[in-house]
Formats: C-alpha cells, structure tokens, sequence
C-alpha cells in the first residue's frame, strides 16, 4: 500500500513539474530582446561641453525653463560624481540586469499578452523611493541610486531601516512587476480590509508567475526571518482578524495597520515590534494563493473578481 501511495505521489509531482516546465519552455521561447539606455553614464561620463547634445538626444530629462547652469553644476558636483561611482561599481554593464528585464517581460508577454515592451533608461535621480521604477509603456525608468545596498553609506541616517531593506539590487525585478500591475488588478469595491488583502494578494500573485525563480521574501520585499515570523504566526494572526471582525471593516485606520508599509504591523500586542510592516498583505497573498489552487480560473478572471468570492471559494486555512 505504502508503495502504491508512494509511486501516486510521484507521478503527481512529475505531471507537476512538466506542466511547470512546458510553461517556462513555451516562455523561453518568445522572442524578445529590449534595448537599455546608460542616461546615467551618458550623463556623468561626458564633457560638460556636449550638454546641449545631451538635452537634444533625451529630452524628456531636461524640463523646459531650467538653466544650463543646473545641470552643468550636477555634472561636475563631486558628491554627485562620487554617488554615479558607487552605482558603477554595483552595476557594471547591467548586463545581468538586462538578461533579468528580458525574462520578466517574457514572462509578462506570456501572461499578459498586450504588454508592451519598452526601452529601458538607467537614470540616478533624487533618491524618491516611491517611483524607484517607472513604467510608461515605451519607457522603463530606472534609479539606480536606489539598488546599491540597504547598508550602504549613503542611506544611513537619511531612511529608516525598515525602507532601506529594499533597497537591494534583489528587489530590482519585484519592483518593475509592481509597474506593470497597474491598471491589471481591477479596484475593490469598497475599502474594508479583506478588499485590501486580496487586492495587494492579486498583485503578490502576479509576481508568482511572472518571478517563479524569485524568494517569497524578495517577492514582498520582507526579509528571509520575516517570512519566517509570518509563516509560524499565520494561524494567529488569521485568529485575531476573525475574531476581531476585521475583515469586514471599513475603518481607515486598518490600512496604515496591516496594509501600508511601515516598520511593523499594529495588533496592539505585544508581538507588534517583532512583525513585519504590511501583514495584511502576506496574508492576501496567500488567500489568493489557496483561491488558485482549489478553483480553475483564469488569470484574467482573478483579477476581475470581487474579493468576498475569492474568499469565500479559496478554502484558505492558515498553516499550524
């Protein structure tokens, strides 16, 4: 018996692993090469006296009524130049960079088939880590300032450690997802906070299919003992929400709680200092997860659906 239940098993994991590389095959196959920009290199590595070629080949970096003289002090302002050395010495060539962008839109093109591929432009900018990437459809931004390292000496001091852990070349393919969601993932219907679970889970999930070399932790961009920390109080929390009829309440303050990034999430427990920011979310992602494994839905209809049918039909129970 014991051997029969065993050859199921693996034959079920074998079925598993070629409909997953059948996937990643018919992926792998889709033609796609993207074109990349060095505006940073552009930029910092060329005279002063080709600036107005600079302003006439990218335009779009240079806002009408600002002087000459602006961007003639950026270029040769040391601490500038000493921060486009940094950003040298982390990156190199980009190539590794442009072969990870190339799989992330095979990917997206697959699952996604109206994607469009953009030309990508390295930049280094004023440090905004909200719109560390920027996706427009023909262009893909990138500030590459903001992917030297969570410890590196120029973050110390100017962000709390609970941003700058992002701030890893790891996250780099994570954050160019999170561009390419918007305007994917239907919006809830209205702003309790299992809408808003099920919401950033939709957006996690993407990541699923279209980083399936990537950690959970890079995925969420929380730290291996973070993940950690969620998967062993999965069941508690998931107790406190019910028992508290929270998912059903629409207080604004649940999303600055357990949504919003933050250094912690807010129980107003004792656990809070140990939880990671954004709880809700992880805990989203994995309702979402459950709704995909026990139902035979569409990506697209994922998206579209309202967050009470993913929950009622997702026979989500979280892990003792």
């Amino acid at each position: 018996m014991r051997k029969i239940i065993l050859a199921c098993s693996l034959i079920v994991l074998m079925i598993s692993c070629d409909k997953k590389s059948k996937v990643e095959k018919e992926v792998e196959e889709i033609p796609l090469e993207i074109k990349v920009e060095r505006f940073d290199k552009v930029f910092f590595e060329s005279p002063v006296e080709e600036l107005p070629k600079i302003k006439k080949t990218y335009p779009e970096f240079f806002p009408p009524g600002v002087q000459d003289e602006v961007w003639v002090e950026k270029m040769t302002n040391p601490l500038w130049k000493e921060l486009y050395s940094e950003v040298q010495k982390t990156f190199g060539d980009f190539g590794p960079e442009k072969t990870a962008i190339e799989d992330v839109f095979r990917h997206a093109k697959y699952y996604f088939p109206e994607t469009q591929v953009p030309e990508v432009i390295t930049v280094i900018s004023e440090m905004d880590y909200n719109n560390k990437v920027i996706y427009t459809g023909n262009l893909l931004l990138i500030s590459l300032e903001l992917y030297l390292g969570k410890d590196h000496k120029y973050y110390e001091g100017e962000f709390p450690v609970y941003i700058r852990q992002n701030f890893e070349k790891s996250q780099m393919m994570p954050d160019i997802v999170s561009t390419l969601t918007t305007g994917k993932i239907a919006e809830p219907t209205n702003k309790n906070l299992l809408s808003q679970m099920i919401y950033a889970g939709k957006e996690l999930y993407i990541k699923d299919l279209l980083l399936p070399e990537t950690s959970d932790a890079d995925k969420i961009g929380y730290t291996p003992e973070q993940i950690t920390w969620s998967q062993e109080n999965e069941e508690y929390m998931w107790r406190y929400f019910i028992e508290g009829n929270l998912l059903y309440d629409s207080d604004s303050k649940l999303g600055n709680r357990f949504i919003n990034r933050a250094p912690f999430s807010k129980f107003y427990l004792e656990i809070d200092n140990e939880s990671p920011g954004r709880i809700g979310t992880w805990v989203g992602w994995q309702i979402v997860r459950s709704f995909m494994k026990n139902n035979d839905v569409k990506l697209e209809q994922l998206l579209q659906m309202d967050a009470v049918e993913i929950f009622n039909k997702s026979k989500y129970k979280p892990k003792k």
